[in-house]
């Protein structure tokens, strides 16, 4: 296996969109690293240059340390693995898994004992005599990622492989894809759209915007610690809550000012000069209460039942309404029209500027004003 560097890559097409803006991104031998963002912000177009569907307009592209910027992508010795699938239709599953090997001239005992252990691995060795039309979706996306296997590449190459299964497969799929990279130890570069799917595989998840990387970082560092707005609000689900506020300075103790609420942060920020942040704070870590009690009063408008707890979706009253979504276990006692107090778990909250939406430091968890 080999580590994978993008040294300072861009993408500029002809068109003049800019695909790619100076990534510097490295996948450690070994690694899991994902690839992250909405759709458009270029995770796919990075994948597309390691593999070589794609030339770089400026920078570099390394694998095992050595530049491959220029070489074609039969030359650089990985295996890609794609959304839909890219089975030949009349060929069988066995015939699918060995084409790859016949094309390298690989000698007829090695392909046999490979194809054998691979497709046992994965639970489709009685699957081989079969066509892939004869296949569910989970066993196509098992099959695709039998051929991969089977040719021992550098590195693999996932470009949301999971997004054309059922709910329940993408669960299972993902699993069986972590258990993979266990027993394989290989170096993988996956792209995805979905966060849950970066949360549960990544070693390290890589989050992109309009073709830059916003942070790269562990799953749970970026979940706790997000850099900047944007990427606070794309990891987690339900999306995190954003409320506009107020830092001041209250005299030893910044304050943190709302048309809902005031918190002191003694310890934490300095608030001079006075400037404007957004406050970022967890669906699951709002706490409801009786009306009057917490940091802020509001109303319940919609409850979600999801089977061990309730989606609550609450506007802020006090001031202009300001909507927010709490999490709570099943068995809290929520109806549409109740008044509610809102209380925020001190130690878990976020800022961030308001101009550059990036993320401000708190040495130590705010308190309700007056506490």
């Amino acid at each position: 296996m080999a580590a994978i560097r993008l040294d300072k890559v861009e993408k500029v097409y002809p068109n003049g969109h800019v695909a790619a803006r100076g990534l510097d991104l490295e996948a450690a031998d070994g690694e899991f690293l994902v690839l992250v963002g909405p759709s458009g912000c270029g995770k796919s177009t990075a994948l597309r240059l390691v593999a070589g569907l794609e030339t770089p307009t400026r920078g570099r592209v390394l694998i095992g340390g050595r530049d491959v910027t220029a070489l074609p992508p039969q030359e650089r010795d990985l295996a890609m693995v794609f959304q839909n699938y890219a089975l030949y239709p009349h060929k069988t599953v066995r015939q699918n898994l060995e084409f790859g090997l016949l094309m390298r001239k690989t000698s007829a005992p090695v392909i046999a004992e490979r194809v054998a252990r691979v497709a046992a691995s994965l639970g489709i060795d009685a699957y081989l005599d079969r066509k892939p039309g004869q296949l569910s979706g989970g066993q196509r996306q098992r099959v695709a990622l039998g051929r991969a296997i089977v040719r021992e590449p550098q590195a693999f190459l996932l470009d949301e492989p999971l997004s054309n299964l059922d709910a329940r497969l993408r669960v299972e799929t993902r699993a069986e894809l972590a258990r993979l990279h266990r027993r394989l130890g290989a170096t993988m570069l996956y792209v995805t759209h979905d966060q849950e799917e970066a949360m549960t595989l990544g070693n390290r998840v890589a989050v992109l915007r309009d073709g830059r990387l916003e942070q790269v970082a562990p799953p749970m560092e970026i979940y706790r610690r997000p850099a900047n707005r944007f990427v606070a609000g794309f990891m987690g689900s339900p999306s995190m809550n954003f409320l506009p506020c107020t830092l001041r300075d209250g005299g030893g103790a910044a304050r943190l000012e709302s048309p809902w609420f005031t918190l002191s942060l003694e310890g934490g920020v300095t608030a001079t000069p006075t400037r404007e942040v957004t406050l970022g704070v967890r669906a699951q870590d709002v706490r409801l209460g009786a009306a009057g009690e917490g940091d802020a009063a509001g109303r319940v408008e919609v409850v979600q039942p999801l089977g061990s707890e309730l989606l609550v979706h609450l506007a802020l009253t006090g001031g202009e309404e300001a909507p927010v979504v709490a999490v709570v276990p099943a068995e809290a006692a929520v109806r549409v029209e109740q008044e509610v107090g809102l209380r925020f778990e001190r130690d878990r909250l976020h800022l961030f500027d308001a101009r550059d939406e990036a993320r401000i430091e708190l040495a130590s968890p705010p308190r309700p004003d007056g506490a």
